[in-house]
């Protein structure tokens, strides 16, 4: 199977360069920057990426990638930073620039290259194409290296891009990766698809045989416990581990007090019953507002879910002679935000409770199929495992549950007041179409939930004054949930969510909407 390899200068989307050449089933791994050149050569790629990065490459301590990576024969894309260290590594010179370029760009490429031929989102009177783009750098390349050219320009910045296609490597100051550059999926599938020559032979079914004899590889005869959530990223991780190892897995189900209207139903009637799945209910409910009375940081909320979590697997793997092994739906985006990515570079932007701080207390070794994927990927292998569309397509719920959609302190009457408006909206959400695009607004959203605001506010219901809480709704469409932009509901809908909640959820008198993107604040309010 062909690989891209991508090395990591720590930019905070790094990853999605590693979805982008996925979407092209093309397969590639995201390492950090200062791996060996013999793990570069064993890895056999048959192309690298580089990175962008927070620093500057003429800094006195700045991340330096292995030059003899250049010597392999193999092509070489590199974006931003990437692109500044390959023009220093080959002779050329970087220096810092007289105007930072942050956001929205528009380049002006010349068309005589592999990567932007026939490319452009406006061509001028005199025939130059243009491209819409985004730039985050404050350094530039100031002299090219011997054997290059440029292939695109800004006003600041004569070097927007460079290549020396002889060899096939190129360098683009801007970032190809992020949906705001309109055209950077297309530029980044032809460097990996024709001038890397790389197959495109990894499919989700492919995937499966693979993952399948890793997890049997890493398992042997051991068994394996599984935080079972029902959302799809755990949901999927069953399925797979089930394929491989069958009755060796044992799911465990806990009702934290935090879940959404009738989850614990759902969930024991949709693998127990329906898939044949061993599943475990553990009602913990009590524990776990125990614990997480009087607690308003949202931090120390997920830290203290996390560790009762560890708590019921420890008692539900002593129960299991031969249990070794904890399973966790762990997926690419908590990883990242976390940042528990291989590079440790990125910062952090919160912390997940099945990402890391696992005690070493916990006698049981860590496994995490879905690691790597992001979670479109997740739902294609759902899809391919034969898991039903409702189930895999069903909207992410945190691993915390309602714990981080309740600001401020967690109450069992919150959580019942909560989980009642969030299954108001859902199902107005299912039950309302958009007639232009033909389906309902639950697919057309990504992810959607109800928010419990610590705060009251006035109101009046008949004659009378009320003094209740107040719940906002959140509705994104993304697609990798590392950025975001609010869904732009019809007002009739927010309007019959809001009039639903208000009459039907005694305790509440006011519905607001969120109508804020990622960045710059996240999905989750917490």
């Amino acid at each position: 199977m062909d690989k891209i390899l991508i090395l990591d200068f720590g930019s905070q989307v790094s990853q999605l360069i590693a979805r982008r050449i996925r979407e092209a089933h093309v397969y590639c791994e995201l390492h950090p920057y200062d791996v060996s050149l013999d793990f570069i050569k064993a890895f056999a790629p048959k192309g690298i990426v580089l990175s962008g990065g927070p620093n500057s490459v003429y800094e006195e301590e700045t991340y330096l990638a292995d030059a003899g990576l250049f010597e392999l024969g193999v092509p070489v894309l590199g974006i931003c930073y990437g692109m500044q260290w390959m023009a220093q590594a080959l002779g050329g010179r970087v220096e810092a620039g007289a105007k930072r370029e942050f956001g929205y760009a528009e380049i002006k490429a010349r068309h005589h290259s592999k990567l932007f031929e026939g490319l452009s989102d406006r061509i001028d009177d005199a025939g130059n194409g243009y491209l819409d783009v985004w730039m985050s750098h404050g350094d530039k390349v100031a002299e090219l290296p011997p054997g290059f050219h440029a292939i695109a320009e800004t006003p600041s910045c004569p070097y927007a891009a460079m290549a020396d296609e002889d060899r096939g490597y190129y360098g683009v100051q801007f970032h190809p990766e992020v949906t705001h550059t309109k055209r950077g999926t297309e530029m980044l599938h032809r460097f990996v698809l024709y001038v890397c020559g790389a197959k495109p032979s990894w499919t989700m079914p492919n995937y499966i045989e693979e993952a399948v004899a890793k997890i049997r590889e890493q398992v042997g005869d051991e068994e394996v416990l599984l935080g079972l959530s029902g959302g799809v990223d755990s949901s999927v991780a069953a399925a797979l581990i089930h394929r491989a190892i069958g009755d060796r897995l044992t799911c465990v189900f806990v009702d934290h007090g935090l879940l959404r209207l009738n989850e614990g139903q759902m969930v024991m009637d949709m693998f127990a019953r329906g898939l044949g799945v061993k599943v475990i209910h553990v009602d913990a409910s009590a524990e776990f507002m125990h614990h997480l009375e009087g607690v308003t940081d949202p931090e120390q909320k997920r830290k203290i879910i996390g560790r009762e979590f560890v708590e019921v697997f420890q008692r539900e793997a002593k129960k299991l002679d031969n249990a070794k092994w904890l399973a966790q739906g762990t997926i690419y985006p908590d990883v990242i935000e976390s940042a528990g990515a291989k590079t440790k570079k990125a910062h952090t932007i919160k912390s997940h409770h099945n990402v890391g701080g696992l005690p070493e207390t916990l006698n049981l070794k860590l496994l995490e199929p879905l690691r790597e994927l992001f979670k479109d990927e997740v739902r294609q292998l759902g899809v391919a495992l034969g898991l039903p569309h409702d189930m895999v397509y069903r909207h992410p719920f945190p691993g915390p549950g309602l714990g981080v959609r309740i600001l401020g302190e967690v109450k069992r009457d919150y959580a019942d007041l909560l989980r009642r408006a969030d299954a108001i909206f859902i199902e107005e959400l299912r039950n309302t179409r958009d007639p232009a695009r033909g389906k309902s607004w639950y697919e057309l959203t990504s992810q959607a939930f109800a928010v419990f605001l610590p705060v009251k506010s006035v109101g009046v219901m008949g004659d009378g004054r009320t003094y209740e809480w107040v719940v906002a709704l959140r509705a994104v469409v993304t697609s990798d949930f590392m950025t975001a932009h609010w869904a732009e509901l019809p007002y009739e809908l927010l309007g019959r969510v809001s009039n639903r909640v208000i009459n039907e959820v005694r305790g509440i008198n006011r519905v607001v909407y969120d109508v804020s993107g990622k960045p710059p604040a996240t999905i989750e309010w917490e």
